[in-house]
């Protein structure tokens, strides 16, 4: 399963009862004194801890792909070498393409 679609699937939510006031949680049942409660959903710290690594991944992700896409943005071929700058580009294209693939864990495209 790619990290883009692990970071969104937690377990389980616990539902718990906060206190508007004071921000106090109690779970599963409300006090009895003079608190106002809302419901409130919480997930577990390993499924926290496991959507921000994946979210941290993402963004390194991110950043590698930004720096590529900049430096094609930039390229300029030199004087009667358009053919070779095209082909230099094919490549880091697909170089670009099957470092997001792999990512994911899909395969890139040929």
């Amino acid at each position: 399963m790619p990290p883009s679609q692990r970071a969104t699937q937690m377990t389980d939510y616990i539902q718990v009862w906060q206190c508007i006031g004071c921000g106090r949680i109690e779970a599963p049942q409300t006090c009895i004194g003079v608190c106002r409660d809302r419901k409130a959903f919480m997930v577990g710290k390993d499924d926290h801890e496991r959507a921000l690594a994946a979210n941290a991944a993402l963004q390194q992700q991110l950043e590698r792909t930004r720096a590529m896409l900049l430096r094609f943005g930039r390229a300029e071929p030199k004087p009667g070498q358009w053919e070779n700058s095209w082909r230099a580009l094919q490549a880091q294209v697909q170089e670009a393409l099957a470092m997001l693939a792999s990512a994911d864990g899909v395969k890139p495209p040929a």
